[in-house]
């Protein structure tokens, strides 16, 4: 009897006695239900009671396929009875011919709100879209929706919004355009180095110069002395241009290199493009 008890518990995937709401099915749905709270429901367009969606509305080219697990999720109760719950319901694929789907489920707007749209959305804890090669997300690709409303002249792109929040949604980055207004962008800044060491070249010529400057006084065969101050601050500044400024004009060339090397060239530790994904 213990092995029996056992059994009906759950163990082994036996049968499990647990609470299960019931489910509030309209005229036009046809249900297939599970012993465990899971459902196939195949009716008209609807995202909670009855006179919800286009279903409720009274549309027709309405269709929906709900597939829904663990309706009330983690508080299931018996007799009682429930519609829908794009909330709370614990997982769901849900397909339908015509939807506001964004609104259904509570979705940022991003770029735009879907209304009066087919659609098809996924909700769990958690998604994962798994695949032995390649996913490919395309957008764009007919002249016409399902409405029959011509969009061939509309552009289409992927939100991919956290947290539910598109208070900052920005564009995505082109990576290949990046690198190359950063290659760009470090090769003015080289010739900016270059224009520096070539001012600095000119300048301590100009320095020794000052240094050594004199004039022929009114008096013949006199001449000024030299200014005491720049014989002591001008050395000091022409050490300090070799010393300082040279060494670190070199310093930020090859930092400028290190940087290419590192970030843009496809073999770089940190190469700010993927290996892998790609967008346009």
């Amino acid at each position: 009897n213990g092995q029996f008890d056992m059994l009906r518990n759950g163990v082994f995937c036996s049968e499990l006695v647990e609470p299960i709401p019931n489910f509030v099915q309209a005229d036009c749905e046809t249900i297939y239900k599970g012993k465990n709270n899971n459902y196939i429901v195949m009716g008209r367009d609807r995202n909670g009671s009855r006179n919800s969606g286009y279903g409720g509305k009274g549309d027709t080219q309405a269709s929906m396929i709900d597939l829904v697990v663990g309706r009330m999720a983690a508080s299931p109760m018996d007799d009682v009875f429930v519609d829908s719950d794009f909330e709370t319901d614990s997982a769901r694929i849900y397909i339908s011919q015509k939807s506001d789907i964004d609104n259904y489920f509570g979705l940022a707007p991003g770029s735009g709100e879907a209304k009066t749209k087919s659609a098809i959305a996924m909700k769990a804890d958690v998604l994962r879209l798994v695949s032995r090669e390649g996913i490919k997300i395309v957008t764009g690709t007919d002249d016409t929706n399902s409405q029959g409303a011509n969009i061939s002249e509309s552009k289409f792109g992927v939100d991919i919004i956290a947290n539910n929040t598109d208070s900052e949604l920005q564009p995505m980055v082109k990576g290949s355009n990046l690198v190359e207004a950063l290659q760009k962008l470090s090769n003015h800044v080289a010739k900016l180095n270059g224009i520096v060491e070539g001012l600095l070249i000119e300048q301590d010529k100009l320095n020794k110069e000052v240094k050594d400057h004199w004039h022929i006084t009114a008096h013949p065969g006199l001449r000024t002395s030299k200014s005491p101050t720049l014989q002591l601050s001008a050395p000091i500044t022409i050490f300090r241009h070799f010393a300082k400024t040279k060494v670190s004009i070199r310093t930020n060339r090859a930092n400028l290199e290190n940087f290419q090397k590192n970030y843009l060239s496809n073999g770089g530790r940190g190469y700010i493009n993927s290996r892998y994904n790609k967008v346009n």
